[in-house]
């Protein structure tokens, strides 16, 4: 069952990404979403629905990580659901869009010190992206 972002589901949600992502470069530093992608998150009780056309630059780490931390690793699905939910106004806290982010990484199955490294970082210095409530 796919509901909107904005409204809390009733049924049990598991962390899981239900659709793929399905996405176009388009400028050297974004990419735009050609399908739906969706991502069911324990955190916010809910399935979390991007739109085909949102745009993402995946994580927003500093260019001079990006060797060992590039913006498109294996934990970029998770970093378009962050982009979604610090760009969009919803019922959700900065807080809790950063622990859906390191809710969604680990169910990508990436490792602990990468996943502290990213949390610890858009903790630190993603205020003044958030859009949020």
């Amino acid at each position: 069952m796919i509901v909107s972002a904005a409204h809390p589901v009733d049924l049990p949600i598991i962390p899981e990404f239900y659709l793929p992502l399905d996405l176009r470069y388009i400028d050297g530093f974004d990419w735009l979403l050609t399908k739906k992608f969706t991502y069911g998150s324990v955190i916010l009780k809910r399935v979390i629905e991007i739109p085909e056309g949102f745009i993402t630059n995946f994580a927003s780490i500093p260019r001079i990580l990006w060797s060992r931390l590039p913006p498109t690793g294996k934990y970029g699905k998770a970093a378009v659901v962050h982009d979604w939910l610090y760009r969009n106004k919803g019922d959700w806290t900065r807080a809790q869009a950063d622990a859906v982010l390191n809710e969604a990484m680990t169910e990508l199955g990436v490792g602990r010190f990468t996943r502290w490294i990213i949390y610890t970082g858009v903790r630190a210095g993603g205020g003044s992206s958030y859009k949020g409530n």
